[in-house]
């Protein structure tokens, strides 16, 4: 097939046609629209713009996609180009992509729609979605591939989290299920469709010393701002918590896959694997229930079940998909997203159902407005949508509904996905071109020989230390 300028057509087709669904559907919302504003003014009439509130959660959640996932996934030696590079390439495109579908889909006025700051977080959400995904296929997908997988993913994404949050009317704040969950199940299931016994014969596949220091970085920042993720939309005394019980929770998490990481090497060295993905799983773990009254005691419990869940998943049940059963999963997304968010629905689902007003106050009703009836007090009933007025546990048995929905869209999609990704106009890397940047950058002849002379230095490295493991067990 051909291939120069195969991507610069398809893509570029793309970009010029969000342009114009922008242009024909798209409008700035009410606080960004200049001549509704001037009327205000005029009319002497005063609104609280939501800018100022929300752009400090916008930018820490910015950083998080741009910078936190692109390092995190720097692991790979020799696909560190392809691993910040495309991260921004996916974020860039998805973040047009999302605004347009969701708000087609969500629109009251056939289809057009408007932008403003909460836009852009939820496009920064379903970012994280995607980057997920790109987490499991990492280096076994081309650039086209993934744009695809976009295109495809973002539909399925929004259609899961409209029947999940607008049909059943979950609390997932964080995102834990819709976001988490439904990313690394999407990605597990297009990898399992694109696997070829190629990849496991890869010798590209692995780290080296600069190369996990570079991931670290992708940690560190994720880490610092997981509780802007987990509050951003919460509300009121909700934020609050979220921030609280999110800080807690990734910090017990942390301490945690220490712990347990030191338990199950023989030589009770941690795992820098580990280290690098399992520390953000507390973080993951309470999402949905962030913005809860789970109480600091609480979100401990969920972060060292999360961290140590992950760690053990990383030892033993990332080799077994990886060699045995064909999922073959690059960052391990199962470990930090997938269990972690599992466990995230199943916490939503027992607190939903131990809620009680006299726990929340009128709260409760803003955070369950399923759980609302046309008897309630309420402090603002503008704010709630007054509906069907379930008991507690009914509202658990919609939270554990919305796990099933999710991980039926997720696998659904991504098993459909992954096969259309096999068709051969995609351009999928094979054999020597896995896990490697030189196919899609233009990398010096320079580069090169360095990476072969790191590469030869850490085989002689391996020989010694094996050797002398040998030496001591003699």
């Amino acid at each position: 097939m051909w291939k120069r300028g195969k991507f610069f057509a398809i893509v570029g087709t793309l970009q010029v046609a969000f342009v114009i669904l922008f242009a024909v559907l798209g409008d700035y919302d009410e606080q960004g629209d200049a001549v509704k504003s001037s009327h205000r003014r005029e009319h002497g009439e005063h609104e609280e713009y939501e800018l100022p509130k929300l752009y400090p959660m916008f930018a820490d959640v910015h950083v998080m996609i741009f910078v936190g996932f692109g390092f995190l996934m720097t692991f790979l030696r020799r696909y560190g180009y392809s691993s910040i590079g495309l991260n921004l390439l996916v974020a860039a495109f998805t973040c047009q992509w999302h605004t347009i579908v969701f708000g087609m889909i969500s629109s009251k006025t056939f289809g057009y729609f408007t932008v403003g700051i909460e836009s852009l977080l939820t496009a920064d959400f379903a970012c994280a979605a995607v980057l997920i995904s790109m987490g499991a296929v990492l280096g076994k997908t081309s650039p086209l591939q993934l744009i695809v997988m976009i295109l495809f993913e973002i539909v399925i994404f929004v259609a899961n989290e409209y029947v999940t949050v607008t049909l059943l009317q979950i609390a997932d704040i964080g995102g834990s299920v819709v976001v988490h969950s439904f990313g690394a199940y999407f990605g597990l299931a297009v990898a399992r469709m694109i696997f070829k016994k190629d990849v496991l014969k890869s010798s590209k596949e692995g780290s080296v010393y600069h190369s996990d220091l570079f991931s670290m970085i992708g940690t560190i920042f994720l880490w610092i701002f997981w509780p802007s993720f987990n509050s951003a939309l919460a509300e009121e005394d909700g934020q609050s918590r979220a921030v609280i019980n999110t800080y807690y929770a990734i910090a017990a998490s942390t301490v945690a896959v220490f712990a347990v990481s030191s338990l199950l090497n023989k030589k009770s060295s941690f795992d820098m694997v580990a280290v690098q993905n399992a520390t953000l799983a507390g973080g993951v773990a309470v999402g949905t229930t962030a913005n809860m009254v789970i109480y600091p005691y609480g979100a401990v419990i969920i972060g060292i079940v999360a961290g140590s869940l992950s760690t053990v998943g990383y030892q033993f049940l990332t080799p077994f998909l990886n060699e045995k059963a064909g999922f073959h999963d690059t960052c391990g997304v199962n470990n930090l997203h997938g269990m972690p968010g599992l466990l995230a629905g199943i916490a939503g689902a027992v607190v939903a159902a131990l809620a009680t007003p006299e726990k929340y106050g009128d709260s409760l009703y803003k955070l369950y407005p399923a759980m609302a009836s046309s008897n309630s007090t309420l402090g603002n009933t503008s704010e709630v949508n007054i509906e069907v007025g379930r008991t507690p546990i009914e509202q658990g048995g919609y939270q554990m509904a919305a796990v099933c929905v999710t991980l039926a869209f997720a696998i659904v999609g991504g098993c459909v996905t992954g096969l259309i990704l096999r068709l051969p106009i995609w351009d999928e890397p094979k054999g020597g071109e896995l896990f490697d940047d030189e196919p899609n950058w233009s990398v010096s002849e320079e580069t090169n020989a360095l990476i072969d002379a790191n590469d030869q230095n850490e085989a002689v490295l391996t020989i010694d230390y094996k050797k002398k493991e040998i030496t001591n067990a003699v």
